[in-house]
């Protein structure tokens, strides 16, 4: 695969499967460019690899979970037993196996998270939650089949108002749901027990990268005392520490087609919200306090 056909392949995920994560598609390309990589070396292979996330990390897609998705696969596959032995197919055809295995694991880790934040949403529950999350979707849609009777505040998320898609997708199944302005964040808040948000990556520090808007619904949130609640997969887990906004990179923050260009009018896709703002974050790991994240990373990247 050439690196039209990688960005064709990633892309193709990315608009066809609307319910799976950039991280997931991601890790999806890098096994299926692996199937049909041409090296003759490990060291020449993962140096293919890398050019492949450059790859998709310069496409308009958002490259937060891209990145530590496709760090964990690396370190997954390289890791594994039996790499210094045999011949380089021999090690190639463990490297897929084991590849094949991660994704599995990974594609179950999004009902774990639902199934362990669906406990918290009890009768009479009023929510607020911000854009369109799928793990959030997934974990309603666990305590509605539960006979769980609760409502839900959406925000309308600009710019892409995806805040509407997830307001008609709760609707059709069964949630008393209303759009909100992001501006009316302050005013509802006072009316909601909780907030559930997603993340597009969890860093190291146990703050999130998420739609920008974020930040300031969980100043609100810690401001009247309302826990806020994060929802994300292990494999969004970054090995980044950034103190603020500005320490973000820029790939995260912007649409790569804008990159290298003016970026002083251009406003951020996503914010970081420090972990000092969020309660708890449900994880496939288990339920975990911003603190506990670094412990987290060291244990998935051993």
């Amino acid at each position: 695969m050439d690196s039209d056909q990688v960005e064709d392949f990633f892309s193709n995920i990315m608009k066809t499967e609307q319910e799976t994560s950039a991280g997931i598609a991601a890790i999806r390309t890098l096994l299926e460019y692996l199937k049909h990589d041409k090296s003759k070396t490990v060291v020449e292979l993962r140096e293919n690899l890398r050019t492949v996330i450059d790859v998709m990390t310069n496409t308009d897609y958002p490259t937060t979970a891209v990145v530590s998705g496709s760090e964990l696969f690396l370190r997954f596959i390289t890791l594994a037993a039996g790499l210094d032995k045999g011949s380089f197919e021999e090690c190639k055809e463990i490297m897929i196996k084991r590849g094949k295995v991660f994704l599995n694991k990974l594609m179950k880790s999004r009902s774990r998270v639902a199934k362990l934040a669906a406990a918290f949403i009890s009768d009479g529950s009023r929510i607020l939650t911000h854009s369109r999350s799928r793990v959030v979707l997934q974990t309603m849609k666990e305590a509605a089949e539960s006979h769980r009777r609760f409502e839900v505040y959406v925000t309308k998320s600009s710019p892409d108002s995806s805040g509407d898609e997830m307001a008609k997708e709760l609707m059709s199944l069964g949630i008393p749901c209303t759009v909100i302005l992001d501006s009316a964040i302050g005013y509802v808040m006072e009316q909601v027990d909780m907030v559930m948000v997603g993340a597009e990556g969890v860093m190291e520090s146990g703050g999130i990268v998420n739609k920008v808007g974020s930040f300031t619904m969980a100043v609100c949130a810690k401001e009247m005392k309302k826990p806020f609640y994060v929802l994300t997969e292990s494999f969004k887990f970054a090995r980044q520490f950034p103190l603020n906004q500005r320490d973000l990179p820029d790939q995260y923050k912007y649409r790569s087609s804008i990159l290298g260009g003016d970026l002083t009018k251009e406003h951020p896709l996503v914010d970081y919200t420090p972990p000092a703002y969020i309660t708890l974050l449900f994880t496939d790991l288990g339920i975990l306090t911003p603190s506990a994240v670094s412990d987290e990373l060291i244990k998935l990247y051993l």
